[in-house]
This record gives structure tokens, sequence and C-alpha cells, in this order.
């Protein structure tokens, strides 16, 4: 019952206030949070952090860029925004691994990203030395950066709401080993119970409210909603389109039910332009783009020996990491390369590199390397910048009658260059990975290509063909090899010599498909359920222990 404050009398009106007096309990205005489900919990919020390529010789002028890994909630962009004020301008790439998360927080990232004009994959760091999580980690003081590390795409994951954040570099990459996933925006309805005082007084018999003043809130429970909302759906629209999207991409996420992850694949996110091309992380992050007549804008330059600055002892020239321009002037080198992506292990695969001019030598070396391999059937890994025909064309043979995959790609060594007298082969190979970034094969490399089974030149590496002598021999070998005839028309029709671009070759039967090297030599092909022929666990490496690993 209200309390009854004394009659007064005010300008010849009589007038009551009933004051303190009205007690009520409501149920709030609902509290919306959009967020999308996100698989598992335990993953920790996401963290930023500043990585220099570890690959080795790349030192003293290597890529840097910026690791982004976990969960996005409400206080990402904060601490982004931290990361990029610490940056002072500078437009280093970012490399994304998240499952998702606040989906409005995922959008203020994507917004921050696009207003600096900042790139994107989606991508795994791999840190070597000190760890990101390692607490006092001290290891890298004094050296050229707090962080070292290797970006992959295998394994790496963009799902849920992270795609919004990716929305907004200004170049996307995937790839074809990384999963970008969709699915419906879950909205979290959060219910309080208010108790709440009014204040009024009567007026001539009519009431009118003084104040309004909340008491007290108590939670009263949540409930979710597993369908967008007409505000949500025209956000999110809204969004995309401001960052060049197509349309499509909505439509995906309102059609998977929140409990599920669709996979959108790489070609439809091109035509969706949710990609801007089909590279992968390595376009962004591989040493190569530092030795460039003009180096990424995310290559930094530390003055001072390499030994000094470079996290592992290994420290080589720059053009010791580019063979296919370094070794032009040498015989090609042969060497069995063991896969070392720590993704892969314990199986991983193996390949052949091959790296330098063809010389009359060539095919000696690939024989006698075949040979001490038996029945086991290596993928070729080539990197070259031509050299002797007649040559070229023994080793396409010797490719064709092994059935070989081959794969224009350069193999960046880890830990040593089999080229030091005292690098030694482990378990029968070297550990490597394989970059198409920047790579070349040109004139007679290209006939070699020509001899593979499956013959892959991923957009990224660069194959060119001139006119050459002898073109009776090269169209009986390109007839041999089950070329399109096409392809010795286009090489005579040159005057010069030409890059072919992936769709030429590819229609011209020169390439078997648009994949790159990575589908001969990922870390995770080793993964499928029927393992290719270069696969190798490591009890079976052993028994290949004490076979020659280069030639």
């Amino acid at each position: 019952m209200p309390t009854v404050v004394p009659r007064h009398r005010f300008d010849g009106k009589a007038w009551r206030l009933w004051a303190l007096v009205c007690l009520a309990v409501a149920m709030a205005l609902p509290v919306l949070t959009a967020r999308a489900e996100d698989g598992p919990l335990d993953i920790p919020p996401m963290r930023f952090v500043v990585v220099r390529s570890n690959a080795p010789g790349c030192e003293p002028n290597c890529p840097e860029w910026i690791s982004a890994d976990g969960t996005i909630d409400a206080g990402t962009p904060s601490l982004f925004k931290r990361t990029l004020k610490a940056l002072k301008g500078r437009q280093l790439p970012v490399v994304v691994n998240s499952p998702g998360g606040n989906v409005e927080a995922a959008l203020a990232l994507g917004r921050m990203i696009r207003k600096n004009k900042l790139d994107i994959a989606v991508g795994v760091t791999v840190f070597s030395d000190c760890q990101p999580e390692t607490k006092n980690c001290g290891d890298n003081k004094g050296k050229s950066a707090d962080y070292f590390g290797t970006a992959y795409d295998d394994g790496a994951m963009c799902n849920s709401a992270c795609p919004l954040m990716f929305s907004g570099g200004v170049r996307r990459f995937v790839g074809d080993f990384g999963y970008l996933g969709v699915h419906q925006i879950t909205t979290t309805y959060q219910r309080e119970k208010l108790l709440y005082r009014t204040t009024y007084r009567i007026v001539n018999g009519r009431k009118k409210i003084i104040s309004t003043k909340v008491v007290s809130r108590k939670n009263a429970g949540s409930y979710k909603t597993y369908e967008m909302s007409r505000t949500v759906e025209k956000t999110l629209s809204a969004y995309l389109k401001e960052m060049g999207i197509a349309d499509g991409v909505l439509e995906i996420m309102k059609a998977t039910p929140a409990s599920e992850i669709r996979q959108i694949p790489l070609d439809d996110m091109v035509r969706m332009k949710l990609v801007t091309s089909r590279d992968a992380v390595d376009l962004l992050t591989t040493a190569s783009l530092c030795g460039l007549a003009q180096p990424a804008t995310n290559c930094r330059q530390i003055a001072g020996p390499a030994s000094k600055t470079t996290p592992l002892a290994a420290a080589r020239p720059m053009a010791a990491v580019q063979p296919d321009t370094a070794k032009a002037g040498g015989d090609m080198r042969f060497v069995v390369v063991r896969g070392s992506n720590p993704l892969c292990d314990p199986d991983c695969p193996e390949w052949i590199s091959a790296e330098g001019a063809i010389t009359n030598q060539a095919p000696r070396k690939l024989r006698q390397l075949l040979a001490t391999l038996g029945d086991r059937r290596l993928p070729v890994v080539i990197s070259s910048r031509g050299g002797d025909l007649p040559s070229a064309l023994a080793m396409g043979r010797l490719i064709h009658e092994r059935k070989l995959d081959i794969a224009v790609a350069r193999t960046d060594f880890v830990d040593c260059d089999p080229d030091a007298w005292n690098c030694l082969a482990t378990e029968g190979a070297y550990a490597g990975l394989s970059i198409d970034a920047g790579v070349e094969c040109d004139s007679a490399c290209a006939l070699v290509v020509a001899g593979g089974a499956r013959r892959l030149v991923g957009p990224r590496a660069r194959l060119s063909l001139y006119p050459m002598g002898q073109k009776l021999v090269v169209k009986a070998y390109l007839d041999e090899m089950a070329i399109s005839p096409a392809l010795f028309a286009t090489i005579e029709r040159r005057s010069t010599e030409g890059q072919l671009d992936p769709d030429t070759m590819l229609k011209l039967g020169l390439t078997t498909g648009p994949q790159s090297v990575d589908a001969l030599t990922g870390s995770t092909i080793c993964k499928a359920v029927a393992k290719p022929d270069n696969c190798l666990g490591l009890p079976a490496a052993n028994a290949q222990a004490d076979a020659p690993a280069r030639l």
C-alpha cells in the first residue's frame, strides 16, 4: 500500500504526492548476443603475435606476419588494436586459425583489417624455440624477433564467425589444404528479473510519473534461437557487401544448421569473391618474397651478421634458398627429401628434388638415384632454367617409364643444405619443405615435365617455352608422351620465350590438373585412406637408411 503524503495547497490547486511506493516485478527486454556456436569450448581466446620466418638462410631479410590463433570473443578487437598500434603502421599480413566466436567482434576485426589494408590467409603458425603460451619466455632475447616460425595451410581452419573476420582482408587466401566453414548464427537471449521503484504524483486526479528507478537485477535464465533474425541478416548482408563479398556466402550460412559446419569449396569461394585467388598462406610468408628485386612489404631487414639474428644456426647466403636461380649454372642435383612439417609425423611424404641446370650428366644421376629406390615411386619436384635438350628428353623418358608424378617447385631444406660437407641425410632423406612461389621451369625443363604421369604447375610457379632446335625430335617426343599436338604448334608460334598461363597449360595437356606441388608433397596426403606411394612411416623408413639420399 502507498504511503500518503499530507495534502498541501499550491497556486490554488490541490495535489497529492505518492512517493517511493510503487514496487513491481518485470521481465527485462531480451539482451541480444549474436554468437556462432563454435564446437570445442576449451580452445583459448584468440591471441596475436608477430612472427618472423625461420626459413634457413633467409636472414638478414625475412618476411613477418601476425599470427591470430584461437576463439574470437568480445575482447579480441581490443587486443588486435593493441597489436596494430605496436606495429606503428607496418602492414603485416594476418595468418588466422580459429573455430569462430562472437559475431560482433568478428565484424569489428574485419573492419580493422580492411581499414589498415592488411592481407589475410587461413594458416597455422608452427613456432620454433619460444612459444607464445610460454610464460617468461626469454629464449629469443637479443635476436631479431620475439617469435620465429613457419606458416602452413595444412590443418588450418576458419569456421563459424571467423569467415566474417577473414572477409576484411584486402587479399584473402585459403589454399587447397585449409578449411573454411560456415553455419547458421545462434542468437542468445539473456532474461533478467528486474525490481524497480516508481515515484509519481496526482494532480487534479491524474497520475504523473516523476521517476522510475531499477532497484535490483537478477538473472532469470536464457534461451537460444537457431534461425537468423531479419535484423542480424540485414547486418551481415550489409557487412559482406561492404567487403565486396557476393551474397552466396550468406545463403550458405542460412542453409546450414548451427550444429553443423559446411566447408565452402575453393572454386565456390573464388566465384563468391570470398577469396581473391587460389593461392595459399605461403604467398604471404615464404622466404623468397624477400629475395625479389622489390621485396614484399612484410619483409624486414635486420642489420648485422645473419648468424646472430637467425634462430637456426644454418645461416647461408640468400641465393642458397633460391636454387632455381642459384643453381642455374651448375649441374642438376637430385636429392631424396622427406617432408618436415610437424603436422605429418610420423608418416610424412617423400619426393625427389631436382634442381639446377640440365646437363648431359643429369640423366645418369637420375637413373642411379631411381635404381637405389627399387620399386618405390617418388614424385619429382623440379626447378630449372633449362639446359641440354637431349638430356631433358632422356630425363622425361625415365620419368615416363617409371610412371612418376612431377611438379614445378623448389625444396627449402631444414637444418642444413645437402651441398654442405657436414649435412647428412637422416633415415635416407633430407628434411625439407616444397614451395612453388616464384619458381621457374624454362625451355628444356618443360619437356622434362611432359614426361610425368601427373604433371602439376601451380598458379604461383612459372613455366616458359620458346622455339627450340630439332623440331622433329621435340614433336616426336611430345607425341610419345601423349601430349596434344597443339602444344608443339603453340611453341612454334612464339618468337621469344614466353610464360604459359595455367589455363593454357591445362588446355594443351601439358598439365593434368590445376593443383600445385602440395597435391604431391603436402603434409595431409599421407592421412588419406588410400595412401600415395610416396608416404613412408618411420619404421619403414629405417629399412631405407642405407640408401643414397642424393646424387
